[in-house]
């Protein structure tokens, strides 16, 4: 019985948050704002690589972000000197976004005034994978520093993603990171995936990845 329940609630919440996903899907659309978000483990980079794409386009867009984190603001006080509205979302013990955080968080914004919205997920690479936040394009970021089998080991969040990044892709070649390798793990657990290799530091392959959310 307790295992029936379990499943039940489980169902329960997922459909909560799909029809939560829907409504906030309709949103950015009527509002014209494109929403991306961004999904990797602890330490990939993912921080320094949106600070990077904020100050790359807030000269040209209207560009905000959210930032979700279990505890600490650190990631949102990093952002917020791009100069461009940033808000932080404190899960708590909750290993994840999910679209009910986002909705919260956006009461206070006028998406109208926005053509991008960039949602910085949790660092994790299981828990994400399972909410729709409505986004329009979800990255999935793998740094080179995390070896070539992380699709294999969570292949979940590459599914559900559009895009894989490799980041750190600078460090490449100390860390002895085999892109080919890499490459195909990706392949073998979503074939024809597009990769992108960037580097926030030296701002390598960030042409490649503004023109791809540009689209």
């Amino acid at each position: 019985m307790s295992e029936t329940r379990l499943i039940e609630v489980r169902r329960n919440v997922f459909k909560k948050n799909d029809l939560l996903a829907r409504e906030l899907r309709a949103r950015y659309r009527d509002a014209g704002t494109r929403v991306i978000s961004l999904v990797s483990s602890p330490g990939s980079g993912k921080t320094a690589f949106l600070e990077r794409t904020l100050t790359e386009l807030r000269g040209r867009f209207r560009v905000a972000a959210l930032v979700g984190d279990l505890a600490t603001d650190n990631d949102a006080a990093r952002l917020a000197r791009t100069q461009v509205p940033v808000k932080q979302i404190t899960t708590g013990t909750v290993c994840h976004l999910d679209a009910e955080m986002v909705q919260d968080a956006l009461e206070e914004w006028t998406l109208s005034d926005l053509d991008f919205l960039f949602i910085e997920n949790v660092g994790n690479l299981v828990c994400p994978s399972s909410y729709d936040l409505g986004e329009s394009l979800r990255a999935v970021l793998m740094s080179v520093t995390e070896g070539e089998d992380k699709p294999r080991k969570y292949p979940t969040i590459f599914h559900s993603a559009d895009v894989a990044i490799i980041t750190k892709i600078d460090l490449a070649d100390a860390v002895e990171f085999d892109r080919a390798a890499a490459r195909a793990s990706i392949e073998a657990v979503r074939p024809g995936m597009k990769v992108l290799e960037v580097s926030a530091r030296t701002g390598a392959g960030m042409p490649e990845w503004l023109a791809e959310i540009e689209r």
